[in-house]
């Protein structure tokens, strides 16, 4: 496991580092909130390591199995939510408008890559279940419902904590879509966009990941059998 979290977790030093100098170089906290969302973007990648040992003790389907996974699902977008921070590059006048755009990058990319990372290892967990149309069935609900929540969150202001504190809140903003689409348009075509963006860019990284194997390489996200 340790193989693929250490070059994570060297980017998320590497992003916090860019923060800091930015921090020191503009005498201003701004961006702050990107720590706090890769902090965030972290959590699914959490619960996914915690699901792989629960299903390793007592399956999937246990109680602790299906709370993880719930808890992955509700967080994950949280990852890929970070693409959506590119907004608030000019929202202060900076030192370095080049050096904020790299920052961004970096923790941008680095939400994302964890983000797929336990997206991945979902994946290959399905399919030592189910059929390969079937995990994949799977994974493009998942993008579909990480895709919805980016608009909740970004347009509707809305986090992963409103599943406890307001699941009202919730129940309605992802009901209304759907019984009143004409009024929603802008629900639709962001989820649509994240969609193609999500789903394209975890596409690719599967391939290269099988390209890679049968290339012979060993420096992949996840290989042993369980």
């Amino acid at each position: 496991m340790a193989g693929f979290v250490w070059p994570l977790a060297l980017l998320s030093v590497l992003s916090g580092g860019f923060f800091a100098v930015g921090v020191l170089e503009n005498h201003s906290f701004a961006f702050w909130y990107l720590a706090w969302n890769l902090f965030l973007a972290w959590l699914p990648l959490v619960f996914v390591l915690l699901l792989l040992a629960t299903i390793r003790k007592r399956g999937w389907t246990s109680w602790p199995g299906i709370g993880l996974t719930i808890l992955w699902l509700g967080f994950l977008p949280n990852s890929f939510y970070m693409v959506s921070d590119f907004i608030h590059l000019q929202d202060y006048q900076r030192v370095n408008l080049v050096f904020d755009a790299v920052m961004f990058a970096s923790f941008v990319l680095t939400g994302m890559l964890i983000g797929y990372t336990s997206l991945y290892m979902v994946h290959i967990e399905l399919l030592k279940r189910v059929r390969k149309s079937t995990a994949w069935a799977w994974i493009v609900v998942v993008l579909g419902l990480s895709s919805f929540a980016i608009y909740l969150g970004r347009d509707l202001r809305m986090n992963s904590w409103d599943i406890l504190v307001n699941p009202a809140g919730i129940l309605f903003d992802v009901s209304d879509p759907i019984v009143n689409p004409s009024a929603h348009v802008l629900a639709f075509t962001t989820t649509f966009i994240f969609f193609v963006f999500l789903a394209t860019v975890y596409v690719t990284i599967w391939h290269l990941i099988g390209a890679i194997s049968r290339q012979g390489g060993t420096h992949l996200l996840y290989t042993k059998k369980r």
